[in-house]
């Protein structure tokens, strides 16, 4: 009996160790998306995607994985939550700037903290707001790169329409939304082909496999292709299973979907 219960302890804190070590490692998924209507005088846009950061403070090791390789970095939402030190969501927007120009978009908990706060930390970093609001890059050759942000759905805050009408009808248009469920306001019509998001932490523990959250994957739709991000941190508890922390480093080019 007592053997039994030894043995139980220790299958459980291995259990808890190998969900820590989850929820903590430093993943990069590299992933190229290939799309026809991609101006080709882009050659190639290498993005750094990371959403959900949450608690944790990025490290170095990961860092070291894609520096001096993104054109841009992309902060989907949630930088931080409710009793996260500004000095450790400083630290982690300083980190990533060292990466190159970055964007955010406002996540459901980044609204637990002082948004003013957050916004002057942003600005002093020369990180640059997508609330409801897009950013256009022109090649050499006339063509467009749009990228459009909205603010969290979840507060209902998001307008998609006055992205849109900020971005123009002309250009590869890439939509950056926390929350997936904005794949559901979006219309063949808005010829967004490209749509970054997170939210969801893959439904961080997954027992037996299942959750009520799907995991991080990459859907291509009719209207449009779908990344949804396990995330970088976690909510509530520090472990992951069957949902292992990520981020991205993806590759949009031209080519055949």
């Amino acid at each position: 009996m007592i053997a039994a219960v030894l043995v139980m302890g220790l299958v459980g804190a291995g259990l808890l160790l190998y969900m820590y070590k989850e929820a903590n490692a430093d993943r990069v998924l590299y992933q190229e998306v290939t799309f026809p209507n991609f101006p080709k005088s882009f050659g190639e846009v290498k993005i750094f995607f990371i959403s959900d950061i949450h608690k944790r403070v990025i490290t170095s090791n990961l860092l070291n994985q894609v520096k001096d390789k993104v054109d841009m970095v992309i902060i989907g939402g949630d930088l931080l939550e409710k009793g996260v030190p500004l000095e450790r969501v400083e630290e982690n927007i300083k980190k990533l700037r060292e990466l190159g120009i970055v964007y955010f978009v406002w996540g459901n908990n980044d609204y637990e903290a002082d948004q003013r706060i957050i916004d002057a930390l942003l600005l002093k970093y020369g990180v640059k707001i997508l609330d409801n609001t897009a950013v256009s890059f022109e090649s050499e050759e006339g063509d467009r790169f749009i990228l459009l942000g909205v603010d969290d759905m979840t507060k209902g805050r998001e307008r998609l329409h006055l992205a849109l009408q900020d971005a123009g009808d002309e250009g590869f248009k890439v939509l950056v939304s926390h929350n997936p469920k904005i794949i559901d306001k979006v219309n063949e019509t808005d010829r967004i082909s490209f749509v970054l998001s997170g939210h969801t932490h893959g439904g961080q523990i997954r027992l037996l496999g299942f959750s009520p959250y799907e995991k991080g994957k990459i859907e291509k739709y009719n209207k449009c292709t779908l990344l949804v991000s396990n995330g970088y941190g976690t909510t509530a508890l520090p472990f992951r299973l069957g949902a292992k922390a990520e981020t991205h480093f993806i590759t949009i080019k031209y080519g055949d979907e």
